[in-house]
């Protein structure tokens, strides 16, 4: 199937249903959407773009987002979503190296339209939000193209979008995700989140992040869209109650506040079925919190842009299961491998290793992207005789649970040992006055590196750090106990919500030889 047939499913279910829906705003129709798309992508064919050709999208979660994207998929044009939270610079650099020929800009960007314009060789340009500094605005400009109905095909290995990796350690590259892939994200998703009614999905991740990914789920049963206004944690909370939201995809850090926020306890969370979390390790003494506040709907996805979301899922059922005497240590687990793509563990040589011994974490199947865009060294060193390396160290028990012990690249190596900032990071996020953190070495003269933590508090709580380095003693002995903690009021994060221990390591290590 193409990736287009998911959104004319949902149309031929709920042709005047809601498709999009902004609070206190605009609502779509999925005949709306579908009359956007396909003038859209007769749009770009005016303009001169052929199948395969590269259409960038910059800018921040808006309503017309993804009637747009839809129109760049019906064109046969190559969707290139770039998260507006980035640095122009960055920006420009990313439309850049993957030719860019046509680009959707919302009105946020209006200081940058002339740099645009002249660093990048485009056909075109269209503002979402309105007309901008000579830049039509999506709507009218659609209403002066063609309605004529586009229904592409294309074959299953076709490149239809062109994602970002997400950066932490230098510009991301840019992985190729053909239709295949979709097939197989979708195919995993509905065997671990089975859909009994229309969804309701709330929108608060980017669209050009997740969320994007979300939506075509929710296409499939004629569900609705809700676009969040901000990732406030309170609006977001009342946006679960008012819209009976259904799913919704947070990052850990995000289901932090939203625990924290004084009136969590005051919704209703009835309808809710499923809160996806993902991205990046969560803290169990906050998932069990979770679990309390929010009911049995926790789901875990462990995936990464190479293979998308679903390599692992960790149930509902998997949650509750959890609960059960000697099964609590399953909490800290990312799951079982989804039916659809295997997953094993690997030794440098190349070896698939037996159940509870540590190494990389590595991936097959028709979820893994054939590579990335225009980078063929990159690609042989991630995809190795049909394997993703995914960079991740973990281990599986002997009932198949996947436990991602930590990042090849964040380990600590101190005094000889290997040390894993994972687990001192959820000892420390066990502490109720912590809100997030961050463990990193940092340079020392007799160890090499010595373990250093970094912590967010949460709002009002009182702080007592001999009190925690003690904790941590206790809970994890002297070698993996932090040698100092730092708090900061606040994470540098990246644009979707990941800690960025880059620049953590970069404050301490400012002059000195270790890569970070």
């Amino acid at each position: 199937m193409h990736l287009i047939d998911y959104f004319e499913r949902g149309l031929r279910l709920q042709p005047d249903g809601p498709c999009f829906i902004e609070p206190g705003g605009r609502t779509l129709t999925y005949r709306e959407t579908a009359d956007i798309s396909h003038r859209v992508a007769n749009g770009l064919h005016a303009a001169g773009i052929l199948r395969g050709d590269n259409v960038g999208l910059l800018g921040p979660n808006h309503v017309l987002t993804f009637p747009a994207v839809l129109g760049i998929i019906r064109s046969r044009g190559v969707w290139l979503p770039v998260n507006a939270r980035n640095a122009i610079d960055e920006s420009i650099n990313i439309l850049h190296r993957a030719d860019c020929r046509f680009l959707f800009v919302h009105s946020s960007l209006a200081p940058y339209i002339g740099r645009l314009r002249r660093e990048l060789s485009l056909l075109g340009m269209v503002c979402i939000d309105g007309p901008l500094d000579g830049v039509p605005g999506l709507e009218a400009w659609s209403l002066q193209q063609d309605d004529r109905p586009v229904h592409p095909f294309a074959a299953p290995d076709e490149v239809v979008a062109i994602r970002g990796t997400g950066g932490t350690t230098g510009l991301p590259k840019g992985v190729m995700a053909t239709h295949r892939m979709y097939a197989s994200l979708f195919a995993n998703w509905f065997a671990s989140m089975p859909v009994h009614q229309p969804p309701v999905h709330l929108v608060v991740a980017p669209l050009t992040h997740a969320a994007g990914t979300m939506t075509f789920p929710t296409f499939i049963y004629g569900g609705a869209n809700v676009i969040a206004r901000s990732a406030d944690a309170g609006e977001i909370l009342r946006l679960i109650d008012a819209y009976r939201v259904t799913q919704l995809f947070l990052t850990p850090t995000l289901i932090y506040r939203l625990l924290d926020h004084p009136h969590v306890r005051d919704h209703d969370y009835r309808f809710l079925q499923y809160l996806v979390y993902s991205a990046a390790p969560m803290s169990v003494h906050r998932l069990r919190e979770a679990l309390d506040v929010f009911g049995p709907v926790m789901v875990q996805l462990y995936g990464q842009t190479e293979a998308p979301f679903v390599c692992t899922c960790l149930t509902v059922a998997d949650h509750l299961a959890a609960g059960r005497p000697g099964h609590e240590h399953r909490l800290a687990s990312c799951g079982r491998e989804s039916p659809f793509v295997r997953v094993e563990i690997m030794n440098d040589a190349g070896d698939l290793l037996p159940p509870n011994e540590r190494g990389e974490i590595v991936v097959k199947g028709d979820l893994v992207t054939p590579g990335y865009y225009r980078n063929p060294e990159a690609t042989g060193t991630t995809i190795r005789d049909g394997w993703l390396h995914t960079g991740d160290i973990g281990y599986k028990d002997e009932d198949g649970y996947f436990y991602v012990v930590d990042r090849l690249k964040d380990l600590i190596i101190s005094g000889g040992f290997n040390l894993a900032p994972s687990e001192i990071e959820q000892v420390l996020l066990s502490h109720p006055s912590v809100s997030d953190c961050a463990v990193i070495g940092v340079p020392d003269e007799v160890w090499g590196e010595a373990v250093k933590a970094v912590v967010q508090l949460k709002p009002g709580s009182d702080w007592n750090g001999a009190e925690v380095l003690a904790m941590c003693r206790e809970r994890l002995g002297g070698m993996k106990t932090p040698k100092s903690i730092e708090v900061w009021d606040n994470l540098p994060r990246s644009a979707v919500g990941k800690v960025l221990k880059a620049e953590i390591r970069r404050h301490f290590w400012s002059g000195r030889e270790r890569l970070v």
